[in-house]
């Protein structure tokens, strides 16, 4: 959740030793997140710099140049809250992070990373999206930005002039992507407030642009291929979501085949029960129904151990919805991120097609299986 997008999310995954604050640093105040607010774009789709965590997640399902070939593209932003009083520019106020990743059917999961500090090595602006590390970018690009009579709008408008680029590159693969909005994006929660557990302050800002028509120029083996398929989009942001006995989180974002979209999580304890669970549907029409946590259930049907991490993880679940019942199938049992950058984190990330009352592709993320997720 995510996430990233997660904390949720992307949709999440934030090292122990930014969590820790230097001794003689003053305490400092992070803006809680509060029901009410009003999402707005596209000032909402920057940066939120006095939240203490952000993620811009992106994943996707390719149909060509072969079917089931998944992309995974999250950018973290992190306030650690320590050497923020020095007065230099090398002080770490702000540090961001990325994951990449590429699904390639009957191959293993190939993954690489990047961080840096803000204005060094690393830009982020809080006017738009548009975040980046070195030559790793997500930005948007659209002609309604020139035009100030049309730059604030509701969540509910999108354009044919707008659109997402996505642009990473890496020794092992690389690519560049335009993600193309063919519906409105989908507010998470209450209008976008979203609710991670029993305390109110325990919530994120939870935006979602599901069916991104995909195209672009893949690189693999260093021959470059042209792709076309579907993405899904989550931003968040935050200040504090997991209660103390949450250790981890299951998340599913799915475009569904008939051009409706589906995101569903549960955080868990350390015996694996539900503390707190959330879902929503959307249908091909922009019909919304939410499901309270009472009517949601998450059942592991089938799990794969990870021979690095010896994390087991439950890679085909039974997700009950109400009356929907529907089974996530992997693409790949090996899904699993070993990320180094900042500081080693492990989590399974993966592409899986969705059967039952529902049917898609989409991410299936679990989290907290090797040590709690430090948020």
């Amino acid at each position: 959740m995510r996430r990233r997008r997660f904390l949720t999310a992307a949709p999440l995954l934030l090292p122990a030793w930014l969590a820790r604050r230097a001794v003689a640093d003053t305490p400092l105040a992070y803006p809680p997140v509060t029901p009410g607010y009003r999402i707005v774009l596209p000032g909402d789709h920057g940066a939120h710099p006095a939240f203490r965590i952000e993620w811009w997640y992106v994943t996707g399902a390719l149909n060509a140049p072969r079917a089931d070939v998944g992309f995974q593209l999250t950018f973290f932003r992190y306030r650690p809250g320590y050497a923020e009083q020095l007065r230099t520019p090398l002080a770490a106020r702000q540090i961001l992070f990325a994951h990449a990743a590429l699904t390639w059917p009957g191959d293993r999961l190939q993954h690489s990373e990047r961080s840096a500090r803000a204005n060094l090595g690393a830009h982020v602006s809080t006017s738009d999206c548009d975040v980046s590390i070195g030559s790793w970018r997500l930005w948007r690009e659209s002609r309604e930005s020139s035009e100030p009579h049309q730059a604030h709008h509701s969540p509910q408008r999108h354009g044919n002039s707008e659109y997402f680029r996505l642009r990473m590159q890496s020794q092992p693969f690389a690519f560049d992507f335009i993600l193309k909005p063919t519906q409105a994006p989908m507010l998470q929660g209450e209008q976008g407030y979203s609710r991670k557990g029993a305390a109110p302050h325990q919530a994120s800002y939870y935006l979602s642009w599901p069916q991104l028509q995909v195209t672009g120029t893949l690189i693999r083996h260093r021959q470059a291929q042209t792709v076309e398929g579907r993405a899904w989009f989550d931003h968040e942001w935050s200040t504090a979501m997991l209660a103390d006995n949450a250790v981890g989180w299951d998340w599913l974002g799915i475009n569904l085949d008939d051009g409706g979209a589906l995101m569903a999580f549960r955080l868990r304890d350390s015996q694996g029960e539900t503390v707190f669970a959330d879902a929503a549907w959307r249908d091909a029409s922009g019909r919304q129904q939410p499901f309270p946590a009472h009517q949601i259930r998450f059942t592991p049907l089938g799990h794969w151990r990870s021979p690095r991490s010896g994390a087991v993880y439950p890679v085909q679940l039974e997700i009950r919805l109400g009356d929907l019942i529907l089974r996530t199938q992997p693409v790949l049992d090996d899904q699993e991120l070993n990320t180094r950058r900042p500081t080693p984190v492990v989590y399974w990330e993966g592409l899986v097609h969705l059967v039952g009352s529902l049917r898609g592709r989409g991410y299936l993320e679990l989290t907290g299986y090797t040590q709690r997720v430090p948020l």
